[in-house]
């Protein structure tokens, strides 16, 4: 406090008398031991779980000490122990060390009371360097004393909810702040006292009692200490049961693991959790504070970071890969710019994923979600424009959204930012138009560089327009990290290995069919009418004969026996119409491009209340954007797809934050054929992909890197398959042009679908 709010306090404090000077202090007290005890309840809760999680770390080290050679214990005595004799009697590995007593081992020819120490103290070592390093996962399927003790201890903290970690701030600043100052404001409580004191004792009492008051003002006004008390009584409820901590864990794994990620110490590498950034723009994002007093949910430390990010560098692309949990950084960013006074904020996104919008920004906010969408959307439009909060609209009528001259925007978010690479659409325009007339705009999207380098340079210039004749396609030749440093002050972006380290294991699988007699008669006539379409599903154009439809109904059996949620994707929408035929009906969906937004929901809902078993049908491009799946854990894909985002999309909406199985990917492929050749280009091509998308570099550094859907490769497929199969491509039409219509059940904009003919 400077010398003017010194001398405040003390005329401030001078009028109290002695009584009301003690009635102030002996509240402070009160306060003051709410604070602690809410301390001690959060560090006992704490303390449970460190406990519970030495214990599941033990038995998982102990399951590896199994696997481990006796020979190990050789290699941290540097050689000095002769293990020969133990082999020799049956000890085998590091826990048969463990296991035995002393007086076992000595019992073995050649083995004294010192070398059986001195082998036990070894193996002891190597133990405990594995509950280090073990891994911490909670399977569903495994469900361990050890582990239901860790979740019953957790879902103390997660009962508690996100009101826990401000009320623990609170309590921290009010111990650290109180425990000062009331020794200090002591001789305040008497005229004998003040006068004892000196002038200088005096005059720390008074500022001591202003500080006090103060402090006690701020605390009734924000309702700290209902805060605290009610934290308290949340941590202090009685424990649930087993079976509860388990179902609860499956409604919300996400916020048991972001509790456990930090009781346990798995925060990621700091640099992979930061997107190498350089340190400048590191050091500055962890500088900024992120106000909580409006978001409903707690962060783990990269979203954090994510979120604080589009903060300071006010104009970027977060480009997290699918299942990092975008939607909560941008709703992070918005809460904290409401509390700083901010009013009125836009969400521009497709239509496929508004509603899951306006569901994020209830649930994990306390800001209103007016979504500026279908008949009512010009009263929804007045009302976010009266009353504050987010507007959700789609990118396509984004243009029809008016608002007053001199309107602030504090906050302008668009999802799938990719949708507007192109700057001669429409609704592009209409985005820089926005861009233009907003200070903070946020850019969301998993794959915002799978074409072109200009592409991506368009994004950017949306943003931040004078780093665009930074970004080169030099730079991607040049590599990964020339790329990040040219990108870095408007690009963020984190890959789900980096960050997510307790996710379940996705086991991906390539189920190799022969086709069939049918089949391959239905195959041999698409090539040779040169139809890449019809080619990629004629293992399903005889449903009786189907290989593949066979193999796809075995899966569906085998997790039906096992209670597993499927989700099968296609491209084709005939092909799905085949397998719902099939499985008789008994399937939610199709989802697909022209089921409205409402009603795909509705469908994913159906899917995810279903008990046990259920099948969901969806067009893979249409699954691939905007839609939660963690309710499946078996995803089954149909034939190979032109575009590996495309496929890696839809496998993020199930392998995502918040899963809790391990998720089995069946690929379906027929041998000697299509599927076959666009595997052996998309191998070469995937490893570029990983090279630069994946670590937040270009997508290509030559055309065409992730994306095979060009006419001329398809055709090339076309043509070594007809070559193979020794089939005579039609006679070429020499009339004149015209319009090819898609390939039928073919719906994906911006694909470069090829067309059924030549």
């Amino acid at each position: 406090m400077d010398g003017t709010g010194s001398e405040d306090a003390a005329l401030a404090t001078a009028a109290l008398t002695a009584k009301e000077t003690r009635a102030l202090v002996q509240e402070a007290k009160l306060v003051l031991a709410d604070a602690r005890t809410l301390r001690a309840d959060d560090a006992r809760a704490l303390g449970d779980v460190g406990q519970a999680l030495s214990a599941v770390r033990a038995r998982s080290a102990r399951e590896d000490l199994g696997s481990i050679p006796i020979s190990r214990v050789r290699d941290v005595t540097e050689g000095r122990l002769g293990l020969g004799a133990l082999e020799h009697a049956g000890y085998s590995t590091v826990l048969d060390v463990l296991d035995a007593t002393p007086y076992a081992l000595q019992l073995v020819p050649g083995i004294g009371a010192r070398t059986a120490a001195q082998v036990q103290a070894a193996a002891r070592q190597i133990a405990e360097a594995a509950e280090q390093t073990v891994a911490v996962r909670i399977d569903v399927d495994d469900r361990t004393p050890e582990t239901t003790d860790l979740l019953i201890a957790l879902n103390v903290l997660v009962a508690a909810g996100p009101d826990l970690a401000r009320a623990r701030d609170a309590a921290t600043d009010i111990e650290k702040r109180l425990t000062v100052l009331l020794p200090a404001a002591r001789p305040a409580r008497g005229r004998w006292r003040m006068l004892l004191a000196g002038k200088e004792g005096r005059g720390r009492a008074r500022e001591a009692v202003a500080q006090i008051a103060s402090i006690l003002a701020a605390a009734r006004a924000r309702g700290t200490r209902l805060l605290i008390n009610q934290a308290t009584v949340d941590l202090l409820r009685p424990r649930v049961t087993g079976f509860e901590a388990w179902a609860d864990f499956e409604l919300r794994a996400s916020e048991y693991y972001s509790l456990l990620t930090e009781a346990a110490g798995l925060e990621p590498d700091r640099a992979a959790a930061e997107g190498f950034v350089p340190d400048d723009i590191s050091s500055q994002v962890k500088a900024q504070q992120l106000d909580d007093t409006h978001r409903r949910v707690s962060l783990r430390g990269y979203q954090s970071f994510g979120a604080r990010f589009a903060l300071v560098q006010r104009r970027v692309i977060l480009g997290d890969e699918m299942g990092l949990g975008k939607t909560v950084q941008a709703i992070a960013a918005l809460a904290h710019l409401k509390a700083r006074g901010g009013r009125h904020f836009l969400v521009a996104c497709p239509a496929s994923v508004l509603i899951n919008w306006v569901r994020e920004i209830e649930e994990r906010s306390t800001l209103r979600a007016h979504p500026l969408h279908g008949p009512d959307r010009l009263a929804a439009e007045a009302g976010w424009l009266r009353e504050g909060g987010i507007a959700v609209t789609t990118i396509d009528i984004l243009h029809r959204i008016e608002v007053p001259a001199g309107f602030t925007i504090e906050m302008l978010v668009v999802d799938e930012a990719h949708y507007v690479k192109n700057p001669a659409a429409r609704r592009s325009q209409a985005v820089a138009e926005w861009c233009d007339r907003t200070e903070r705009v946020l850019f969301m999207t998993g794959t915002p560089m799978e074409n072109r380098v200009e592409e991506f340079r368009s994004l950017v210039g949306y943003l931040q327009p004078e780093l665009v004749p930074q970004i080169r396609g030099s730079d991607a030749a040049a590599g990964a990290e020339a790329f990040r440093r040219a990108v870095a002050p408007a690009y963020l972006r984190r890959n789900q290995e980096d960050v997510l380290t307790e996710l379940p294991d996705l086991v991906q699988v390539n189920e190799w069919e022969e086709l069939g007699p049918a089949d391959l008669t239905a195959y041999r006539e698409a090539v040779a009418r040169g139809n890449f379409m019809a080619m990629r599903r004629a293992a399903y154009a005889s449903p009786a004969a189907s290989a593949k439809l066979q193999r796809v109904l075995e899966l569906v059996e085998e997790a039906a026996g096992n209670g597993h949620k499927v989700v099968i994707f296609s491209f084709f929408r005939d092909v799905l119409a085949v397998v719902r035929g099939a499985l008789g009906g008994r399937a939610h969906g199709p989802i697909s491009g022209n089921v409205p937004a409402a009603r795909r929901q509705r469908i994913v809902d159906d899917f995810t209340a279903a008990p046990g078993h259920a099948v969901l049908l969806s067009q893979i491009q249409a699954g691939g954007v905007g839609l939660n799946l963690q309710a499946a854990s078996v995803v089954i894909i149909c034939e190979p797809q032109v575009k590996p985002t495309m496929e890696s999309q839809a496998v993020a909406r199930v392998h995502r934050m918040g899963q809790v199985r391990k998720v089995l990917v069946h690929r379906i492929l027929a041998a000697d054929s299509v599927d076959e050749r666009m595997l052996e280009i998309l191998r070469g091509k995937a490893r570029l992909f990983d090279a630069y998308a994946r670590r937040s570099d270009l997508a290509e550094s030559t055309p065409d890197a992730v994306d095979i859907s060009d006419q001329t490769i398809a055709r090339q497929i076309v043509e070594e398959e007809q070559r193979r199969l020794g089939v005579t491509p039609p006679v070429p039409d020499t009339s004149p042009p015209i319009t090819p219509p898609r390939a039928e059940g073919a719906v994906c904009p911006d694909s470069g679908n090829v067309p059924s003919r030549w």
